[in-house]
């Protein structure tokens, strides 16, 4: 499918420049928060199948490939897609990465666990609220019985409070986050590009969830790089939702 969205441009500016935002490198810190949180296990006679929908150039694919896990990233952009098949190689890390579109996603009862963090795809996919609930099905259609699944969006309460006259815009009618982001490349080139992100309240999340019959444990409000049981704040930027397969 043709993106119809700015993710994939950007990232192909950016390349590994992406990789110097402060938040990325919080990487560790989130998935030591998630292994546990979802009752994963890297060790022992089953490897725990994930996927890392949305991977991005493949962080925290390569912190689970590093924790024993049986991984495999899926991303939109081919540079980002290339950058995290680079750094697997280079450590030796069993991961695949592989270029596909999430609306694309066509998989079932293959995945102990699915993780979709930093907005990686969910809340990117247009302006209608149709496409997030698609992709949120087809990521919960991907997992086992049972199987445990982790979803970041960006908090409408944040977006709200944070709101800037003039460089930030917040739709409540469609729930999107409009904002204009200065981006220097590896080469030092910059570019201001028209971002437009959708945000969710707890709730919402939650009904979606149900919906495509994930049994929600806990949504908690974290930061990037600081994952934590904590509850939603108007100062914490993401909704972290945890969740179920049925069985």
């Amino acid at each position: 499918m043709v993106p119809d969205h700015w993710y994939q441009p950007v990232a192909e500016f950016l390349g590994r420049a992406y990789l110097r935002n402060a938040f990325t490198k919080g990487t560790v810190r989130e998935i030591d928060f998630l292994v546990p949180g979802l009752g994963l296990d890297g060790t022992g006679g089953h490897r725990a199948k994930v996927l890392d929908a949305g991977c991005g150039p493949g962080r925290h694919s390569l912190e689970l490939a590093r924790r024993g896990f049986d991984v495999t990233g899926v991303d939109i952009s081919p540079k980002f897609v290339e950058i995290a098949r680079e750094d697997a190689a280079a450590e030796g890390l069993d991961a695949t990465f592989r270029l596909g579109d999430l609306r694309d996603l066509d998989e079932a009862g293959t995945y102990d666990a699915v993780i979709c963090l930093c907005e990686g795809g969910f809340g990117l996919a247009g302006a209608g609220v149709d496409a997030d609930l698609d992709i949120l099905a087809r990521l919960a259609r991907a997992l086992v019985p049972g199987g445990a699944f982790a979803i970041s969006a960006f908090s409408s309460a944040y977006a709200v409070a944070s709101l800037e006259k003039g460089s930030h815009r917040f739709d409540p009618a469609t729930g999107l986050f409009h904002e204009t982001a200065e981006l220097r490349n590896e080469d030092g080139q910059t570019a201001r590009v028209p971002m437009a992100t959708r945000c969710y309240t707890p709730q919402e999340l939650t009904l979606m969830a149900r919906m495509v019959g994930l049994e929600v444990s806990a949504v908690h409000g974290v930061d990037p790089g600081a994952y934590a049981a904590t509850p939603p704040t108007l100062d914490r930027a993401e909704l972290l939702m945890l969740a179920r397969a049925g069985t």
